[in-house]
């Protein structure tokens, strides 16, 4: 059996081809490139040109920012926070954790009991607790996003709760004469303390970390030293949601 997941996310739109429980294909796209690029309207709906993209007409589960927008025909819609706790329990095998995801402009949090999710939270109010937020510190610094992730001794302190005024912050802290380095550390530091308050509602069981944001070594680190905790990053943190969906 073919199953396709496809999370249609905010920044990047990913797919995965599940054939017989095993991922075939993975596959991101630049949300806006792929909406101009294989869409087609089709008796007042807009499909996905399966053909161009070499998927199966069916069997399709979509999840992410864009799935109530989008109407795809034929295909089932899921919520994104079932969508990646599902992934979680597959990559790691666990029934029983708390999942944290950082997207690139939310953050959700669910706990997972006999593989079943029995509650959740999302902040999608703020970017400052987003990947968002790391990749516009990232322009200011004029540092790649693979760099600053690198980044967490001597964290820079920063105040601000805002993505925006966090800009002037960052600015000010270079004048001082503050290095690079240690204002990046700040910066992934600012992201972890802006989820604990959430993390502290689900204070039991392993953490399984997923999203882009999972990626980013330094805020793994804050993340257990801050709490304590078990910390596991899924195998794919980028591809979560669309293997949650096939999986389902």
């Amino acid at each position: 059996m073919i199953r396709c997941g496809m999370d249609l996310g905010s920044r990047t739109v990913k797919l995965v081809l599940d054939e017989d429980g095993e991922i075939t294909l993975k596959r991101s796209f630049d949300t806006a490139a792929f909406y101009r690029e294989f869409w087609k309207s089709n008796d007042g709906e807009l499909r996905v040109d399966t053909a161009r993209l070499g998927l199966p007409e069916s069997g399709l589960t979509v999840t992410g920012y864009g799935r109530n927008a989008v109407k795809v025909k034929g295909a089932q819609v899921i919520s994104e926070v079932k969508a990646h706790c599902m992934g979680a329990a597959r990559q790691t095998g666990l029934d029983d954790f708390v999942l944290l995801d950082i997207g690139g402009q939310d953050t959700k949090i669910a706990r997972v009991s006999g593989g079943r999710m029995e509650n959740f939270m999302m902040n999608d109010k703020c970017a400052a607790s987003s990947g968002r937020y790391i990749e516009n510190m990232c322009g200011v610094l004029q540092m790649p996003l693979d760099e600053i992730s690198r980044h967490f001794e001597n964290p820079a302190r920063l105040s601000a709760t805002c993505a925006i005024f966090g800009e002037s912050e960052i600015i000010q802290k270079i004048t001082e004469g503050t290095p690079p380095g240690e204002i990046a550390a700040g910066v992934n530091l600012s992201v972890v303390k802006r989820v604990l308050p959430m993390l502290a509602r689900f204070p039991d069981g392993p953490i399984v970390f997923a999203g882009g944001v999972a990626r980013n070594k330094a805020v793994t680190y804050f993340i257990k030293e801050r709490t304590g905790r078990e910390v596991i990053v899924v195998p794919e943190p980028v591809y979560n949601g669309a293997i949650g969906c096939a999986y389902l």
